[in-house]
Parts: structure tokens; C-alpha cells; sequence
């Protein structure tokens, strides 16, 4: 794995990876180890504004909703221009989900110096993602050592439930964008987070060698 490690690096230089997925579908945590393995930055539009939205005390994501455009170029976009990430590449966890929003988030990147490179979309179903959500709100009522009423469970099931919503509506849209640019790589991601990491590597190796630049003689 070193090998491919070292080759996707240098082929990366100081480019950008999006990763995308459903909710719960593992974006930060493989982005994360992903930034740390290629010695990069991560950078995730959602925890961007949700600091942002509680720095200003405004609501925007708070039902489930994806942020405004407005607001996402506003927020977000400037890191690409940020001068302590000008020398790193960077791993993002999906910058600009609404569609549209693409074009924008690759020409701000082409200017920062961090073209958009790839972009992972992790693949698992709704149905595993409800699972996932159901382990999460389990464990933290058990951790509270309260019990939660059946209006708040129906209440935060149904803010999961739109940005279920907002992926397939918005967010799909952008995927295809990608995928006709040549950039998208799906990757199963039902799997430990070994197995989808080790899946991850794999498979942007592979992408390099089908895209990088012949070498000169």
C-alpha cells in the first residue's frame, strides 16, 4: 500500500479530493484518515457551517436543510484562498452538495491552487445509513443516562430524513456533473472502515494511472 500511497501524493500535489455520501455514510471519518495518510488538510463543508451558524446564531441546517448557496459561497469558498493551506493538498467532505454549486466550488479551487482532482462518492443504501443513524441515537441516549420521547425521536428522524431527502434531490445532480467530467469514483462503503479505506486507495491508485501525465523520456 506505501507504493500506491506515494503515487497518488505525487500525483495529488496540492490538489483537491471531494468525497461525498448519504449521511452517515463514513465522509468524515475516511476523509479524515485520508488527509492524514496523504499528508494533506481536511476540510468539511458541513462542520465549516455549522461553526459559522453557531458564531452568527443563524439556523440555516438546523431542519435537515442543506445551507444556501449564497451562504456556502460565502462560508466555504474562501478556504481555497487561505494562505496557511497554500502549500497542502487538500481532502474535502462534500464541498458544494447543491446543484450548480460545482462549477463554483471547481473554479474557486483552480484559483487557491487546489484543482479538484477526484471526487469519491461512497456508496450505501438508505436502508444502512437508517441503521447506522438508529446506533448513533441509541448509544447517545444511553450515554445521557435519559430516555427520549417518541415526538423527539420522530422529530430528529425527520430532519435525518430530509438531508436523505436533500442528497437525492441536490446533491445527486452533482455527482452526475463529475461523473461526465471523468472525476467520480464509486466506492462501496457497507463495509468496516478498514475494508472501505483499504477499497479507497485502491481505487484512486487505479485512477491515477488512467489519468496522470505520461512520462518524458
Amino acid at each position: 500500500m506505501e507504493e500506491k500511497i506515494a503515487t497518488i501524493k505525487d500525483w495529488l500535489g496540492t490538489g483537491s479530493i471531494n468525497i461525498f455520501g448519504l449521511p452517515m455514510s463514513g465522509k468524515d471519518t475516511v476523509g479524515i484518515r485520508l488527509a492524514e495518510t496523504l499528508g494533506a488538510r481536511f476540510l468539511s463543508s458541513g462542520i465549516i457551517i455549522r461553526a459559522m451558524e453557531q458564531s452568527q446564531n443563524k439556523h440555516y441546517t438546523d431542519g435537515g436543510d442543506l445551507a444556501p448557496t449564497d451562504v456556502f459561497y460565502q462560508w466555504v469558498l474562501p478556504y481555497f484562498n487561505r494562505e496557511d493551506l497554500e502549500d497542502s493538498a487538500l481532502v474535502l467532505s462534500s464541498v458544494g452538495r447543491w446543484s450548480g454549486e460545482e462549477d463554483a466550488v471547481i473554479d474557486s479551487a483552480d484559483a487557491g491552487g487546489h484543482p479538484i482532482k477526484a471526487v469519491i462518492l461512497l456508496n450505501i443504501s438508505e436502508a444502512d445509513v437508517m441503521v447506522r443513524w438508529e446506533a448513533v441515537r441509541d448509544a447517545g441516549a444511553r450515554e445521557s443516562g435519559q430516555e427520549t420521547t417518541k415526538r423527539e425521536d420522530d422529530k430528529k428522524r425527520s430532519v435525518f430524513e430530509k438531508r436523505i431527502t436533500e442528497f437525492n434531490e441536490k446533491t445527486i445532480p452533482v455527482l452526475k456533473h463529475y461523473q461526465q467530467l471523468g472525476m467520480l469514483i464509486p466506492v462501496q462503503a457497507d463495509m468496516s472502515r478498514d475494508e472501505v479505506f483499504s477499497l479507497i486507495i485502491d481505487k484512486l491508485y487505479d485512477f491515477v494511472l488512467r489519468h496522470r501525465a505520461p512520462q518524458q523520456d
